[in-house]
């Protein structure tokens, strides 16, 4: 227990040591010395993570370092979670974290302010580390504020630029709204029960009968606070726009960490949306329907980060829908394969953009195979890995969803196919457009250097084989991610697929052919693309309107932006300037006047301060005596 114990107490504080190497040390500190540091920090992390993991016994173990909250009967201490569910987020978070911190060596090298940068990225790690290791709901919430934070100044990192400031500032205000909802949910489960550990909670809630009004109202408030983190809609706009940060933010923001959040908040407290069905129905077709928003929106987009952005938008979907039919384990899966190729996805069109010149532009590419060999075969692993061509990982992972889902809503099902057609249109059209056909930019392409390409293998190999731990029964396979997680997430424990062998044949056979017939449409259409037409002016009405984001950033903007900044103006003329500032000058004033009244009374004179004394002393015996 002493091992275990000084080995979690580690792997969080390995990075946080790590921001203050570089933080303190970001002006003499080189560029390679502070990227050397802070990798190897998350890297360590890692190791100590794989010897928790090998050596854990399946229990679950508490890792208290102090008694932190004691107020009444409120007893919150800072303390860890140790099981196999906290584990194997500790893995993928440091895991994938350290191949993003080695990648970002190469990729951020000149710029002036990449000690600053990858303090900032030990931080996020440091804060993901406590979100996933906390033993209470308010630890939890610290390290979900912190990563809060952390996609902020990462997201804005190049602040020099406004868009990118309000893209930053965009992501903590719409993160901040889930946030409420956290809150609200915390205070009703102390309420209730009278703790925030989760297995206090857990334990207490068994006693609860199905759809408790309570209970249905804290999941409902949980699963806001996921919808904010994890991008669901109709909370989702600020995370296309993350992408105004350098590459491997997007990759750690969309792959092994802050997305992740949500879905791992809603698998911790598996118990509690067990009790409620009606919260289960609403997570299902909110994850379809944003599945279906980030495939269609993906389809019209150019920027290529864009574009692996609304795909991490229609993945996070498919994960929330296998949480809405309690497929926890599915889930689970998915979030560790998308964690692979999303992360390969992003940092290869980083070597796209490095070996451009900062081209992010799809049109401005092609051709690139021939050139940067190395990305391009990565770069087809992860897109064959995320549409689900088997044997690759994405291929076990949805499987896995679309087979729950089809047991619970055949309807749910069917969108969730369709969405994975336009998967396979949008990604098969980016590698299209990227690396086949002429090339059309004006820059000199290159291949990138290896501390680039390294990680890009690594991510490839895992995407390929990732599909391995947790290959079906029905392929003769244990389940063996299923069984591991089932030790601490009690809601994997009765979860099951009542389908036959033959229906899930019948399903993975439907499902793969449609998608290859997607891939072939789309070569048809891009495979050989010498050069692209503009976008005709006559647009059909339904193409400009998904190409614009089914204009849900504008719908906001007419709802809540401009109201509020009209009312703000308003405010600000007549609150501000017709009473606070008359006010606030008016007291200044007022003070400064009596004060040159009062100055006037020190005279010097001795007898004047006799008689004063004098007065006083009548008046306070006065004062007694008519009181007694």
């Amino acid at each position: 227990m002493v091992r275990t114990e000084l080995l979690a107490i580690l792997v969080p504080a390995l990075p946080l040591l790590g921001v203050l190497i570089t933080g303190f040390g970001r002006r003499k500190l080189s560029a390679y010395a502070a990227g050397g540091i802070a990798s190897a920090m998350v890297a360590l992390s890692f190791v100590l993570s794989l010897l928790l993991f090998l050596g854990h016994d399946g229990q679950t173990h508490i890792v208290h370092l102090f008694n932190w909250i004691t107020v009444g009967e409120m007893n919150i201490p800072f303390a860890f979670q140790i099981d196999s569910l906290s584990l194997w987020m500790m893995l993928v978070v440091t895991g994938i974290g350290s191949l993003i911190h080695v990648y970002s060596i190469g990729y951020m090298h000149d710029d002036p302010r990449v000690a600053t940068f990858f303090a900032q990225l030990n931080l996020f790690t440091f804060a993901m580390l406590l979100l996933v290791m906390g033993a209470n709901f308010l630890v939890t919430f610290i390290g979900w504020e912190g990563v809060g934070l952390c996609s902020y100044l990462l997201i804005g990192f190049w602040y020099k630029t406004p868009e990118f400031n309000y893209a930053g500032r965009k992501a903590f205000v719409m993160n901040r709204i889930g946030d409420v909802g956290m809150v609200l949910a915390m205070a009703l489960m102390f309420l209730q029960f009278g703790t925030l550990n989760y297995v206090g909670i857990m334990d207490q809630a068994g006693s609860f009968a199905p759809s408790n009004p309570l209970l249905v109202m804290a999941t409902l408030l949980l699963f806001l606070g996921a919808t904010g983190k994890s991008a669901q809609l109709p909370l989702l706009t600020w995370l296309p726009d993350a992408m105004a940060g350098p590459t491997p933010v997007s990759a750690l923001i969309h792959a092994a960490t802050m997305v992740t959040a949500g879905i791992f908040l809603v698998v911790r407290s598996s118990v509690l949306f067990e009790l409620a069905p009606y919260t289960q129905d609403i997570i299902l077709w909110v994850g379809v329907a944003t599945a279906l928003f980030g495939a269609t929106v993906g389809l019209f987009q150019n920027d290529i980060k864009k574009v692996l952005a609304y795909s991490t938008v229609s993945q996070l979907g498919y994960m929330f829908a296998a949480l809405g039919v309690s497929a926890y384990s599915a889930g689970m899966f998915h979030v560790t394969t998308h964690a692979f190729f999303k992360a390969l996805l992003f940092l290869a069109a980083g070597s796209v953009i490095h070996a451009l010149g900062g081209e992010q532009d799809i049109r401005k590419m092609g051709g690139l195979k021939g050139v940067t060999k190395t990305t391009y075969v990565t770069f087809l692993i992860a897109t064959l890995a995320i549409t689900g061509i088997p044997p690759f990982s994405g291929f076990f992972s949805k499987d896995g969803i679309l087979a729950s889902t089809f047991a619970d809503s055949p309807l749910a099902y069917g969108v969730l196919v369709f969405a994975a057609m336009l998967t396979a249109f949008y990604m098969f059209r980016l590698l299209f457009l990227t690396f086949f056909g002429t090339y059309r930019g004006t820059a000199q392409p290159h291949e990138s250097p290896k501390v680039i390409t390294v990680p890009l293998v690594i991510l490839a190999v895992l995407s390929a084989i990732g599909g391995a731990l947790n290959i079906p029964h029905v392929f003769g396979g244990s389940e063996w991610l299923k069984n591991e997680l089932a030790t601490a997430v009690e809601g994997m424990v009765g979860e099951h697929v009542a389908l036959s062998a033959s229906t899930e044949y019948t399903l993975m056979a439907i499902s793969t052919l449609l998608v290859v017939i997607t891939i072939w449409y789309t070569w048809t259409l891009f495979g050989k693309k010498t050069t692209l037409d503009g976008e005709p002016a006559d647009m059909p009405f339904l193409k400009r309107l998904i190409a614009k984001r089914w204009m849900l950033d504008e719908l906001y903007a007419f709802l809540i932006e401009r109201p509020y900044g009209w009312m703000s103006r308003h405010f600000f003329s007549i609150a501000e300037t017709k009473v606070v500032v008359p006010f606030t000058i008016g007291t200044g004033k007022t003070t400064h006047g009596f004060a040159e009244w009062l100055r006037k009374v020190q005279t010097g004179n001795t007898s004047f301060y006799l008689f004063g004394l004098m007065l006083g002393v009548v008046v306070f015996l006065l004062i007694t005596y008519f009181s007694a």
